[in-house]
């Protein structure tokens, strides 16, 4: 009995240590994941929907494959897919609150929050453990909170690589369409949302579909609001750049000026609409010059017909991802959700 009893004991002292290493058979990791569970009789392709803003899953289903589970339950889970309308072929990170296997929401789609990456922007999770790995974050955790509070809506959460390959050399891709480089514009504003709306409840229109980035991701979320706003209403733009830098645009000024927040936005209050909600943020302790040009771009666009702009300093902050997601605690998630919808409970 003792040798039994000192056997169990070691056992539950070395779960949680395999499971932290993902040693077989004490993780899941790796395993199929399917966010279909609420969908049942009442929803999938043949359900009927709460509403005609609510699009059920289009299908076809990808092959997620889990990456870790939260302690409620829910799961993050990661696919590498071929983009059909870019042609590039890389990973996608995506995780469903636990609202969204509610029976109340059974019917109704919900927001999507397209969450870029800082640093490289390869290969790796940024908002999970930081741009070089040094941070150990959780977005997931972080929506969940937020929501629970009544800050925030229970966004589904995509969360893609940004660039084809490490920005070795100070190589990147600046998000966009960059001639004779893979199409990450498409990737990242065509194929990701494509992906979401095959496997997931999504809404119909642009006011459930909103873009949140660091640094290089949060130039790219604020040229994608400004670039299509028919398809995408708000951003939160945390130490952004605020024109398009990247060396792979030498020989090629007109389609980068395509690709400009400034000639963007300029275009945007000429048309009069859509309207669009950026939200900036920046720590004090970060580089001057991104500080001035935030200003100044706020200065110049917004609040000017039909873009809005809000700012939140956060105090102390340098420029890494925990820094922007202590700054989204304190006003720009709960702003932006404000001028987003979903999901919508049953009657």
């Amino acid at each position: 009995m003792i040798v039994v009893a000192s056997v169990v004991a070691l056992g539950l002292i070395a779960w949680p240590v395999m499971s932290y290493f993902h040693i077989p058979p004490f993780t899941d990791k790796g395993d199929p994941v399917s966010y279909d569970q609420a969908d049942g009789a009442n929803g999938g392709k043949g359900g009927k929907p709460a509403d005609s803003k609510t699009l059920m899953p289009t299908g076809p289903k990808a092959d997620f494959r889990n990456e870790k589970t939260m302690g409620d339950g829910t799961h993050v889970s990661v696919v590498s897919i071929t983009g059909p309308k870019s042609g590039f072929k890389g990973k996608v990170w995506v995780w469903a609150p636990k609202e969204y296997t509610d029976p109340k929401f059974a019917k109704s789609g919900f927001p999507v929050l397209i969450a870029l990456p800082g640093g490289p922007g390869h290969d790796g999770n940024y908002w999970a453990f930081g741009a070089f790995g040094k941070d150990k974050l959780s977005l997931e955790d972080s929506v969940t909170k937020w929501y629970q509070q009544g800050k925030s809506k229970p966004f589904l959460l995509a969360m893609p690589i940004l660039n084809p390959g490490p920005d070795d050399g100070g190589i990147y891709w600046d998000g966009s369409d960059i001639p004779g480089q893979p199409k990450m514009g498409t990737w990242l504003t065509e194929d990701v949302p494509d992906l979401m709306k095959q496997n997931f409840r999504t809404l119909k229109p642009r006011d459930g579909w909103a873009f949140m980035g660091s640094s290089t991701g949060g130039f790219v979320g604020l040229k994608s609001v400004l670039q299509k706003p028919d398809k995408f209403k708000a951003v939160i733009a945390s130490g952004p750049d605020i024109v398009p830098d990247s060396p792979l645009w030498k020989g090629h000024e007109t389609q980068r000026q395509e690709n400009n927040p400034e000639v963007l936005a300029k275009r945007l209050i000429a048309a009069k609409g859509p309207d669009v909600y950026l939200s900036f943020q920046y720590g004090t302790k970060e580089n001057a010059k991104m500080i001035s040009d935030v200003k100044k771009f706020i200065a110049t666009y917004g609040d000017k017909g039909p873009i809005h702009t809000k700012l939140n300093v956060i105090e102390g902050g340098t420029h890494n991802a925990a820094t922007y997601l202590r700054g989204m605690d304190a006003g720009p998630i709960q702003w932006i959700s404000e001028h987003l919808e979903g999901p919508t409970p049953s009657s």
